[in-house]
């Protein structure tokens, strides 16, 4: 259902005009935290567009990288258990690269570690780039942004006094009761994220690769052992020559839309399958008034038979080592191309 012609036959070295955009509300399961420095992020900004008084409320915020990691770290995690880079950590003093320049362990394969040495080949360093000081560095692909809550701070959030007891069950023991209370605010359930995801420049495959993440992670924010689920429902795919909305103005134009229709109520969650509904219609709208060539926009039935084709296709190991390997034959493609390339010429 995908118009993979599209999307360029190999990663170009310098920007091409690729777009492909996940238009998606992120929708939290349980009790998150979205937070610095102990506190949820927040932001004071206008309610709506169409309120002539433009009315400022405060919004939690979702930082692009309580986004992006987590999807991030759920490919890495696919790319370990499929043997396409090694589970070992990197050897910071000793060094051990084969004839590219990468570090690889007794099998051959490539050690890519999060933060600390990037393999600089795998489909998560070209998708979403990496840094490495002197080492070298590659944009990502993968563009982001800040999202905001659909509803205001104050129907969003909740806090919680937090304890952690002895074995016993209580919070004393011999007669000294422990002072390991706190209280934390968290983000209530059902609260809605609109987001556009942005994928420039990359193959079809490595656009799978990212919708596939987007589509598996299901924990973001801190603690998410315990808590943090969130459910990613997609929207709509568009594939254009150049970025659409923020995120910003798509939550504030939701917002409005929502808001005339009367679904906007102090304290209650927003109904899920009703903003759905008035998401889908209003990013159709707003996609006709940007200044963009679009050549597809994938959506209602078609875009619910490509999402099922692709989990069918993910369902099974075969199907996707399958997709993770033509990811990787990309990646390898690009970095033997553009960027082992450039490290020899030094």
């Amino acid at each position: 259902m995908l118009n993979t012609s599209f999307f360029p036959t190999s990663v170009p070295p310098r920007p091409m005009g690729h777009y492909a955009h996940i238009i998606l509300l992120r929708e939290t399961d349980s009790y998150a935290l979205f937070q610095t420095d102990g506190e949820l992020n927040t932001a004071r900004v206008q309610a709506g567009l169409a309120d002539k008084n433009r009315t400022l409320i405060t919004r939690i915020t979702m930082f692009k990288r309580k986004q992006t990691t987590p999807e991030r770290l759920s490919g890495r995690e696919l790319l370990r258990r499929y043997g396409l880079v090694s589970p070992l950590q990197a050897d910071t003093s000793d060094k051990k690269a084969d004839a590219r320049g990468v570090q690889v362990d007794a099998n051959g394969l490539p050690i890519c570690d999060y933060n600390v040495d990037f393999c600089k080949q795998c489909p998560d360093c070209i998708s979403y780039g990496f840094a490495i000081g002197d080492s070298g560095s590659e944009k990502a692909k993968v563009f982001s942004d800040t999202g905001y809550s659909l509803t205001p701070y104050d129907s969003s959030h909740e806090a919680f006094t937090l304890n952690a007891p002895y074995e016993s069950g209580t919070m004393s023991r011999q007669g000294e009761t422990t002072s390991r209370i706190n209280e934390q605010d968290h983000v209530r359930p059902q609260t809605l994220f609109p987001a556009v995801v942005t994928i420039r420049d990359a193959t079809s495959a490595l656009f799978l690769y990212v919708l596939t993440n987007i589509l598996r992670t299901r924990r973001y924010g801190a603690q998410t052992t315990r808590t943090g689920t969130v459910t990613n429902h997609i929207l709509g795919i568009v594939l254009a020559d150049g970025e659409l909305f923020s995120n910003l103005h798509f939550t504030q134009s939701l917002y409005d839309v929502l808001a005339e229709a009367d679904q906007i109520r102090p304290g209650q969650p927003v109904v899920v399958e009703t903003a759905l509904q008035a998401a889908h219609t209003l990013a159709a709208n707003l996609i006709a008034t940007e200044p963009i060539a679009v050549s597809q926009y994938l959506d209602g039935s078609e875009l619910t038979t490509f999402l099922d084709n692709i989990g069918q296709r993910t369902r099974t190991e075969a199907g996707m080592r399958e997709l993770l390997q033509a990811a990787q034959r990309d990646s390898t493609t690009y970095h033997g191309q553009y960027i082992q390339k450039t490290k020899g010429k030094k």
